[in-house]
């Protein structure tokens, strides 16, 4: 018969590199705690509690809260998934760079050498200058002012490098998330999307600054292009209408 490995408080912070009063702090906010207690009723951490320490060190990593941390190891963010697609939109916005780098050396020379660029190159440039973001973004782009954006841009720097990660990937896993708990028929009271709908409504705080026609703007590039805002190519065109339905239940049901 094989026995699960544990391990007490002291012997994972040193295995960790995680201090004690560290561990202490995360039990007492319910990121992570010690789920086995001994027959003495002493409490001591499983290999799946170590699993779940090395997801909260490696969100942490990437420059994440504990509070955004805690929602996506809730609702079942798969932290390996979540670094994939970050490093995929980098690529493809890499691409997108590339593609403008190399049609502006282009123009470049054109102009070095006296000659006016063509049109057709012009208009190439500018088309792949409004591509070099996200999908999302590019969405947003066509749905919300220049001032507004420039609102979300700022509150985005002053949010450092975890803003990324909140737009791009932990947003629309949110609604994704969401949108599979309204089709299992999921109750809008039910704890697991409370905890949804009260993480969407903080991101949208901390991103709008409670500016309700900012966040209105927001709420229409959702309406009207649901596909790219989540994420999901088969997102169908009314999945925001039923979905928006399903969340004011749930604020409601708080």
């Amino acid at each position: 018969m094989s026995f699960e490995q544990t391990w007490k408080i002291g012997a994972l912070a040193s295995a960790s590199g995680v201090t004690v009063r560290t561990l202490h702090h995360w039990d007492r906010i319910g990121l992570l705690s010690p789920s086995r207690r001994t027959v003495s009723g002493h409490r001591e951490y499983t290999e799946q509690d170590v699993v779940r320490l090395y997801q909260v060190l490696a969100l942490r990593r990437l420059g994440l809260g504990l509070g955004t941390i805690a929602t996506c190891l809730d609702v079942g963010v798969d932290p390996v998934r979540l670094v994939a697609e970050q490093l995929s939109d980098v690529e493809a916005a890499l691409a997108s760079l590339e593609a403008l780098r190399q049609r502006l050396t282009h123009i470049h020379g054109e102009l070095t050498a006296a000659r006016p660029p063509e049109a057709a190159t012009l208009i190439g440039a500018l088309q792949a200058m409004r591509g070099t973001g996200p999908a999302a973004d590019q969405a947003l782009r066509r749905h919300v002012d220049e001032d507004h954006i420039r609102v979300l841009e700022d509150r985005a720097r002053a949010l450092g490098p975890a803003a990324p990660y909140l737009l791009e990937i932990e947003w629309p896993e949110l609604y994704r998330r969401a949108e599979a708990l309204r089709a299992a028929g999921t109750d809008p009271g039910a704890p697991q999307v409370q905890r949804i709908v009260a993480r969407m409504d903080e991101l949208g705080a901390l991103f709008s600054g409670g500016e309700e026609t900012l966040s209105t703007a927001v709420k229409g590039a959702w309406q009207r292009e649901p596909a790219a805002m989540s994420g999901d190519p088969a997102a169908p065109a009314d999945a925001w209408q039923h979905l928006t339905a399903y969340l004011d239940r749930a604020r409601a049901a708080s």
